[in-house]
C-alpha cells in the first residue's frame, strides 16, 4: 500500500472563520446523518444557526445529535426518504414550524452506489435520480417563498467531480451530478432576482467512514498520492467549511457558480 503523505493537522490553536450572519439562521440539510452531511450538521449547530436534517438513518441522526454537547441550538432531526417527494414536502414543513421560514438551503443526500450500465432497468434509473437530483429541484422549489419573503437565501446542490473524471462504475450517479450544474445555472437568475442565491458544492474524493470500508483501497492511495495537487485525505470537515462561506453573508455576490473542493485534482 501507498503511503499518503498527510499535510499538518489543525494545532489546538488553529482558528477557522465564524460567520456571525449565521447565528440564529434558519438551516436545512437533507442526508444529514452521517458522511458529509454531518459535518454539515454539526458546523452550522457550531456557528449557532438552527438547524434541521432530513435522513432515514436514525441510528446515525443519534449519534450525531448525541455528539453535539455544547452549541447554541440542539439540530432537529426529521425522518425523510427525499425519493419520496410527499414525504419531503412534510419533512420540510415540520422542519419549517420548529425553526420559522428557511434562510439556507444543502441539498446534500445522495448514494453513490456502484452500478453497471448493462444491467439498468428503468425503475432502478427513477430510483437513482429521484435520490441523486429530483429532490434538489422540488426542496428548492419549497423553500423558495421561505426566502423571498425574507428578502434572501442561499441554496447550496452538492454536486461530485466524479463526473468530471470519467470513472467507470456509476453512469448514472455521474449524469445526476453532472446535471447539478444545469440545476445551479438554469435556476441562478430567475432566483437571483429575489435575492437568492445558488451555488455548487462540489467535492473531490473526500474520505469520509464509508469510502473507507468500502471504496478506499491500496490502489485509491496511489491514485490520491499520484494525482491530488495537496497531501492528505480530503475531509469532509473540509466541504463543511466552504459550506459555511456559501451560506453567510460573506459570499451575497456569489451565485450560479460551482466552487470545487478536491485537493486540487482537477
Amino acid at each position: 500500500m501507498v503511503a499518503i503523505a498527510t499535510s499538518p493537522e489543525p494545532s489546538a490553536t488553529s482558528i477557522y472563520a465564524s460567520y456571525p450572519s449565521l447565528r440564529d439562521r434558519s438551516v436545512l440539510i437533507s442526508g444529514g446523518a452521517t458522511g458529509i452531511g454531518a459535518a454539515f450538521v454539526a458546523h452550522f449547530a457550531q456557528q449557532g444557526a438552527r438547524v434541521a436534517f432530513l435522513d432515514i438513518d436514525e441510528a446515525g441522526a443519534k449519534n450525531l445529535l448525541d455528539s453535539l454537547t455544547d452549541v447554541r441550538h440542539l439540530p432537529l432531526f426529521v425522518h425523510c426518504d427525499v425519493t419520496d417527494l410527499d414525504a419531503l414536502e412534510r419533512a420540510i414543513a415540520a422542519a419549517r414550524a420548529q425553526l420559522g421560514p428557511i434562510q439556507v438551503l444543502l441539498n446534500n443526500a445522495a448514494n453513490d452506489a456502484r452500478h453497471g450500465f448493462g444491467e439498468t432497468t428503468p425503475e432502478v434509473f427513477d430510483r437513482n435520480i429521484a435520490v441523486n437530483l429530483r429532490h434538489h429541484y422540488f426542496a428548492t422549489q419549497a423553500v423558495m417563498p421561505d426566502m423571498r419573503s425574507a428578502g434572501g437565501g442561499s441554496v447550496i446542490c452538492l454536486g461530485s467531480t466524479g463526473w468530471m473524471k470519467k470513472n467507470a462504475g456509476y453512469p448514472m450517479y455521474a449524469m445526476a451530478k453532472a446535471a447539478v450544474h444545469g440545476l445551479v445555472n438554469g435556476l441562478a437568475r430567475e432566483l437571483g432576482h429575489a435575492g437568492i442565491r445558488i451555488n455548487a458544492l462540489v467535492p473531490g474524493w473526500v474520505i469520509t467512514d464509508k469510502q473507507r470500508a468500502l471504496w478506499l483501497d491500496a490502489e485509491g492511495e496511489a491514485e490520491i498520492a499520484r494525482v491530488q495537487c495537496l497531501r492528505g485525505y480530503l475531509q469532509a470537515d473540509d466541504l463543511a467549511r466552504a459550506a459555511l462561506f456559501l451560506a453567510a453573508d460573506d459570499s451575497r455576490m456569489c451565485s450560479g457558480q460551482s466552487f470545487i473542493v478536491d485537493g486540487g485534482w482537477i
